[in-house]
């Protein structure tokens, strides 16, 4: 990747990989490590910022990092990464799915998702207990706001209850007014929050404004 990049940044946490990781930062100018957890990086420090994500994920952080750069990162267009396949099967889930939930709503409201390719276990050394999948995801649009995302946790929180139930539950509103808001946007005061698509969220979060 270094040729085709003005600038790559590569995160590592794996000190196993430090003199591999080193003689490629010596070969390419372009190319700066930064050593540590991806999680607890300070996004804002990537000057230039990046326009591209390529990983590997861990899959223990894979949902929470995406989210991050997704919202943090304005600046990415676009995203090639390595995940394990139910994760990648729950951030491109369908409304009314059994994985769609508060995750595939925030990466798809800012983006497209879609999966490249699977990748069996056998593949790996040592084998894995799961599958993964390649999955790219293009930006077409802003990042839910805070009170958005918010507003989307809380709805998926108690999945066995109402929109109405579990959002009075988290206390972002009364049920009352969760109730006279769905009407206004067309929808029946029972309905449960894996029955919204993506974009109904906003919407939803407006009108309880």
């Amino acid at each position: 990747m270094a040729p085709l990049a003005r600038r790559l940044w590569v995160v590592e946490l794996d000190q196993r990989l430090r003199e591999p990781l080193e003689v490629l930062a010596a070969e390419h100018e372009n190319l700066t490590i930064r050593w540590g957890d991806a999680m607890r990086l300070d996004l804002g420090e990537l000057d230039p910022a990046p326009s591209a994500m390529v990983s590997n994920l861990p899959y223990s952080i894979a949902t929470p990092l995406l989210i991050r750069t997704v919202t943090e990162l304005p600046t990415i267009r676009a995203w090639t990464v390595m995940v394990q396949r139910e994760i990648a099967d729950r951030l491109r889930a369908e409304p009314g799915s059994r994985l769609y939930g508060g995750p595939s709503v925030t990466i798809q409201l800012g983006c497209d998702v879609r999966m490249l390719r699977t990748v069996d276990r056998a593949v790996f050394t040592p084998r894995p207990r799961v599958d993964s999948a390649v999955l790219r995801l293009e930006r077409r649009g802003e990042a839910p706001s805070g009170a958005v995302s918010v507003l989307v946790r809380a709805a998926f929180a108690h999945r066995r209850k109402t929109l109405a139930g579990s959002l009075e539950l988290a206390g972002v509103a009364t049920r009352d007014a969760v109730r006279s808001a769905l009407a206004d946007l067309g929808f029946p005061a029972d309905v449960r929050a894996e029955a919204l698509a993506p974009e109904a969220f906003p919407k939803l979060e407006k009108e309880l404004r």
